[in-house]
């Protein structure tokens, strides 16, 4: 399945959920945000959310500064 995460496409089986993706490019879920399709996903829902094709995933991590 192909779906585009951050802006950049990437191909992913399908089943694939936004636990997965998170997984893929973060060490830590810690300030993580999610969003597929313009819609944010919570946290409680990323293991059962699976993407479909063409998905949108928007990945964010807080970062803090001063």
């Amino acid at each position: 399945m192909n779906v585009t995460v951050n802006g950049d496409p990437v191909v992913v089986a399908p089943g694939t959920t936004v636990a997965d993706v998170v997984a893929r490019l973060c060490d830590s879920d810690r300030g993580v945000a999610v969003a597929v399709d313009r819609e944010v996903v919570p946290r409680s829902c990323w293991a059962a959310a699976t993407l479909p094709d063409g998905a949108r995933v928007e990945v964010v991590t807080a970062a803090a500064g001063g």
